[in-house]
């Protein structure tokens, strides 16, 4: 059975299910195979038809849990695992299935020998602004670039580069400055990642949109634009599907960021008191780096010239243009002082 790209999503059960949820997941699926997640849906396990049947065996009654069947050890491949390997790694092993398991045990994907090419190849690039100096994540960054630090054993960079690859992205543009050497002698052109990496080479800071400008290849569709220091496990092609179908000329990745105030808030109109609320939790959206831009939009830069990514939406906004958000669900760090390092490290451990 040839199975649709995401269709992964649906073979995802909780590690308090029962026996009969697993059958019924694998019958409704048809993938021969159930993801087992925790509660913070974190990647425990899977669960075959085998599974199921030598459990039964053994004793076990459909109304069991399923925690005495799960296979904790099951195969699984990092992202970045090519689909060839993927493929001999599945007839080696006499196996049909292979989760792609991220360092902090998130589900990304799933190879199936069924329909090993489910990462559909997409043609739009994806540039990375790479070229800040990072002077919050000193001493860290006196002689490595910040996209350069390693979270869980390589760096940023490497992680959204994995992360797109996951998504069919196969041509990426690489914006350096400071200790930009750094950076292109790690990647080089992308030929070991089995992808294209082209760099624009900054000779100032130019923010997080100005190095656009510098664009020396014909843009003819949209693209995708992160920041060198954002971890996430966004869907850029579902985030560059949202943009083409909303007709958007720019479209902005929102995070939702909550604050509880400690104290009791006294809501009052003049001396009158309105009302009262018991340390609310107040959110708001803030702008998580990743961005969706039409072509039109390398329109509204000033060649070499510093430009902020939020002033170039403005600009187009000013000009009537249609700008929207992309709110995200997915976990995500912007990586700027050390602490959030720390946190990096310690959440992908």
């Amino acid at each position: 059975m040839k199975i649709s790209e995401n269709f992964w999503h649906k073979a995802i059960l909780n590690s308090s299910s029962l026996i009969k949820d697993s059958i019924a997941n694998l019958n409704e699926t048809g993938l021969r195979i159930v993801l087992v997640v925790n509660n913070e849906n974190s990647f425990v396990g899977t669960i075959s038809d085998g599974d199921i049947r030598r459990g039964l065996l053994s004793g076990l009654s459909i109304e069991d849990s399923i925690d005495t069947i799960i296979h904790s050890d099951a195969l699984i491949v990092p992202p970045g695992f090519t689909k060839d390997s993927a493929l001999k790694l599945m007839e080696l092993n006499q196996i049909f299935q292979i989760p792609i398991i991220s360092d902090n045990k998130k589900i990304l994907g799933m190879y199936t020998r069924d329909n090993i090419s489910h990462i559909t190849e997409v043609d739009n690039i994806m540039v990375i602004m790479a070229g800040g100096i990072g002077s919050r994540l000193l001493p860290h960054t006196e002689d490595c670039p910040k996209p350069m630090l390693k979270v869980s054993g390589k760096p940023i960079l490497e992680h959204i580069i994995d992360r797109a690859k996951l998504d069919g992205f196969k041509h990426f543009i690489i914006a350096i400055n400071y200790l930009g050497d750094v950076i292109e002698s790690y990647f080089g052109n992308g030929n070991t990642m089995n992808i294209k990496i082209d760099y624009i080479r900054e000779d100032k800071p130019l923010g997080t949109a100005g190095a656009l400008s510098l664009l020396d290849l014909k843009i003819d569709k949209a693209f995708i634009v992160t920041n060198g220091d954002v971890i996430t496990d966004i869907r850029y092609a579902e985030l560059l599907d949202f943009h083409l179908n909303h007709n958007a000329e720019a479209t902005m990745a929102v995070n939702v960021h909550e604050w509880q105030n400690p104290y009791g808030v006294v809501d009052i109109q003049g001396i009158e008191i309105n009302g009262f609320s018991e340390k609310p939790i107040n959110k708001t959206h803030i702008n998580a780096g990743v961005y969706a831009l039409s072509k039109n939009t390398l329109n509204y830069l000033n060649k070499n010239v510093h430009c902020d990514m939020p002033f170039l939406f403005e600009l187009l906004r000013k000009d009537s243009k249609r700008i929207i958000a992309y709110p995200m669900h997915e976990p995500w760090l912007d990586v700027g002082v050390p602490d959030d390092l720390k946190k990096a490290n310690k959440e992908n451990e």
